[in-house]
């Protein structure tokens, strides 16, 4: 019913797709992958290997980094750093006790990308992460250089 091909949004890599059309209302797909607390996010997040989490609880979160399987991960955010005019997210996440499903916000017909909102504290993190990666680039570059400073 699902498959991954490149995205319609620039820049975003790979897109969740539907073979057949999808009611309103209907769960499109559960978010899966492995079950960790968010500490461990965090210390994943550190160590540039995090980008799929789903955050449920503090003792409870979801990251389908390893479990490329798991097709979820692959909807986008029309809401996005790039974003391509007139679309729209079609989906939205809802909790169900620990699971996590995206749903269809409205008819979905066939061939269509699943979109789904990522929220606003997700692209402030990532916003703070490009950030920090971008300070992390400039140190690494100038490391090791002898810098002259001029003495007034």
């Amino acid at each position: 019913m699902l498959y991954v091909k490149r995205s319609s949004l620039p820049n975003s890599g790979k897109g969740l797709f539907t073979k057949a059309p999808i009611k309103r209302g209907e769960v499109v797909i559960e978010y899966l992958g492995e079950c960790i607390p968010w500490s461990e996010c965090l210390k994943r997040e550190e160590k540039g290997k995090g980008g799929y989490f789903m955050y449920v609880t503090k003792d409870h979160c979801i990251d389908a980094r390893p479990t490329t399987n798991y097709m979820a991960r692959y909807a986008n955010d029309a809401k996005g750093f790039t974003k391509k005019a007139g679309v729209k997210n079609n989906s939205f996440y809802e909790m169900r006790g620990k699971r996590v499903f995206i749903v269809a916000r409205k008819f979905i017909p066939e061939g269509s990308e699943i979109l789904v909102g990522y929220g606003k504290e997700y692209w402030d993190m990532m916003k703070e992460a490009i950030k920090k990666q971008k300070k992390k680039s400039v140190m690494k570059k100038h490391a090791g250089r002898k810098t002259k400073f001029k003495q007034n």
